[in-house]
């Protein structure tokens, strides 16, 4: 897990109260950061880069895996070490504690923080700010940039943004503690996330990454019902939200990218429109394992015989799509056969990009009771062989784009890219996938700018990154 710490200062004033702010985990933790910091903003506060120089610090959590529990608590322990007002918030602050029912984790581990929510509660954040550090008499909303159809803070680069289009989920997957901190499946409003998305394209974000818990299932918990935007009446679903961000990142010229999308039978409907070029051809499926036995266990919602048939029908209606995923290696009870049928679906999905994880036991969790519990050196060994066949599958996939002309966003451009730069092409999502190395324009006239586009040509495939030459 990533954490930083952020200063979104500007328009000094000497009497304005200084917060710190470290934000860790995913984007869906991040989304939740911003929305703190753009209250903090609003509200005349300003950020500090350093916990000492703070009047209070905010750490936002992340609880999913045991390294993530545990950077979390030394974070905590850093800012009270060097502050000593600390509020925590994210999933960690609501992890139940060792003492039984009603205990919390943070204050077990931290006894002196001043307060402790859970995720998605900048009303609760901002209430216990308040009550440590009152709020600045002037706010300063004017300073605040223009984002997410409101005045808002951005913690990502300029050019790409994340839209949470929902909290919580339904499923109880054996291996997760998500639903129990995050909660059940809140839909927002879709009248809400299209204004979000549509702000951000004006503001000048070219790419838009479309998250939540389960981004097929947006609109399941208020059956769908008929909201609208702009006049008109839009289903709360997941076909009509990406129909209409596609027509939004058409008019813009941008794009469009679905994360956490679980292969559920509607999700076929939205291929079309990724053949018709509304939306990128890229879908992050985490699958998760491939052998039934295997994901009956895990209480996952699909099949191992179903995804792959799935699979396939996708590629049928846009043969340009690139699936990345994420599975798990050494499940409790998985046996060599199982692991075995994993591999086999690895090279017959021909996964694009694939990630995998050792199983590890997570407190809380209901695989923790499974028999059949895995020693630590053979999850790890079929992690790694795993990642060996996943490896061989995305290489050979790069290896076969050499000689294509792709388009490329640019992330970095130094001296307006005379001596190249780094960007993505649509099957590359921003950290977590792999990068196209610009090289140097061969026309003299020809720049490079950050957030902006660029058709190239791939010259070359270098481990999970292809090399281009801007045209």
């Amino acid at each position: 897990m990533e954490s930083t710490t952020y200063d979104t200062s500007a328009g000094k004033q000497a009497a304005a109260p200084k917060i710190g702010f470290v934000s860790l985990g995913c984007p869906k933790a991040l989304t939740d950061s911003e929305l703190i910091l753009t209250q903090l903003r609003a509200e005349g506060y300003e950020t500090s880069k350093t916990f000492a120089g703070a009047d209070l610090v905010i750490v936002n959590t992340c609880g999913f895996i045991d390294d993530a529990v545990k950077e979390s608590l030394d974070t905590i322990g850093e800012a009270l070490a060097e502050n000593g007002k600390v509020i925590v918030t994210g999933c960690l602050g609501a992890k139940a504690g060792h003492a039984g029912e009603g205990s919390n984790l943070v204050r077990e581990m931290h006894p002196s923080v001043l307060a402790v929510t859970g995720p998605h509660a900048t009303q609760e954040v901002m209430d216990a700010v308040h009550t440590y550090v009152p709020k600045p008499h002037d706010p300063f909303i004017d300073l605040v940039p223009e984002a997410r159809g409101v005045a808002g803070i951005k913690l990502t680069p300029k050019h790409y943004a994340y839209l949470k289009i929902s909290e919580g989920c339904n499923h109880r997957c054996s291996f997760c503690i998500i639903p129990s901190m995050r909660g059940d499946l809140v839909s927002r409003p879709i009248g809400d996330v299209l204004s979000e998305a549509r702000a951000l394209f004006e503001s000048g974000v070219k790419e838009l990454l479309v998250i939540s818990q389960d981004t097929s299932a947006y609109g399941v918990d208020v059956k769908y019902r008929t909201g609208f935007w702009d006049g008109k009446p839009v289903k709360t679903r997941m076909f009509d939200l990406v129909a209409q961000l596609g027509e939004l990142a058409q008019a813009h010229g941008a794009w469009v990218r679905l994360h956490y999308v679980y292969p559920y039978p509607h999700v076929d409907e939205v291929l079309p429109l990724m053949a018709q070029g509304l939306i990128l051809p890229y879908l992050d499926v985490p699958f998760q394992h491939a052998h039934p036995d295997v994901l009956k266990r895990m209480k996952r919602p699909a099949n191992g015989e179903k995804n792959l048939e799935r699979i396939q029908r996708w590629r049928e209606i846009c043969p340009e799509l690139v699936i990345r995923s994420t599975f798990i290696a050494g499940f409790p009870g998985e046996t060599e056969e199982e692991f075995q049928t994993l591999l086999d679906f690895m090279q017959e999905a021909q996964i694009d990009r694939a990630g995998c994880f050792a199983y590890s036991p997570i407190e809380g969790a209901g695989a923790n009771a499974l028999p059949g519990a895995l020693p630590d050196a053979l999850r790890e060994e079929r992690r790694a062989r795993f990642m060996a066949v996943a490896e061989q599958v995305s290489i050979a996939k790069l290896q076969r784009r050499v000689g294509a002309t792709m388009q490329v966003l640019i992330d970095s451009a130094p001296a307006l890219g005379r001596k190249g730069g780094v960007g993505r092409s649509y099957a590359d999502a921003p950290e977590i996938d792999g990068s196209v190395r610009l090289l140097p324009p061969e026309k003299a006239s020809k720049q490079l700018r950050v957030g902006e586009f660029t058709r190239a040509r791939i010259v070359a495939a270098e481990g999970h990154d292809l090399v281009a030459l801007p045209l």
